[in-house]
């Protein structure tokens, strides 16, 4: 049986980006995005719940990570959910979960409302608020929202003979 492995996340950025170099030269580049859901408990009082999510990008999304994201950035992450598993200093098995973000889209800011995906970790991404349609970076903007189609209207009464 197939599964899915998708994570989707809009947060903001709780510290400056960790970047780490590789031997290889390539980077990796970890930060943690707090994301957050409001409601009201069964007494009446309004709660907020905050969720820590950490991130690693790596090649291309790094760079751009490492170039554009501050704390207190809004980002939208793409990724998949990836479990690691070792053992500390005292013999006991550990194990983390951290996102692999597969796309980024830098969100509000000076025009910052791009979005880059991991196609090819051998290029760059020349600058997230360039508007040229020249992409030869391997990272493809994604296309603009399409206008919202017009309301649906109901035969009859308004649709009030609806049988839900």
């Amino acid at each position: 049986m197939a599964g899915v492995n998708k994570v989707i996340l809009l947060g903001r950025l709780g510290s400056d980006p960790e970047v780490r170099t590789l031997p290889s030269g390539g980077k990796v580049v970890n930060f943690s995005i707090a994301t957050s859901e409001n409601y009201t408990n069964k007494v009446g009082e309004k709660v907020e719940q905050t969720e820590w999510h950490r991130i690693e990008v790596w090649e291309g999304l790094a760079n751009i990570a490492e170039q554009y994201l501050k704390k207190g950035d809004m980002a939208y992450i793409e990724g998949k959910i990836r479990t690691e598993k070792w053992t500390d200093q005292n013999g006991q098995e550990r194990s983390t979960q951290k996102i692999r973000g597969t796309s980024m889209q830098l969100v509000g800011g000076k025009g910052n409302n791009n979005t880059v995906e991991d196609n090819d970790s051998s290029s760059g991404y020349s600058s997230p608020s360039s508007n040229s349609n020249n992409n030869t970076s391997g990272y493809a903007p994604k296309s603009a929202p399409q206008p919202t189609p017009p309301p649906i209207e109901m035969a009859g009464n308004g649709g009030d003979d609806l049988p839900f």
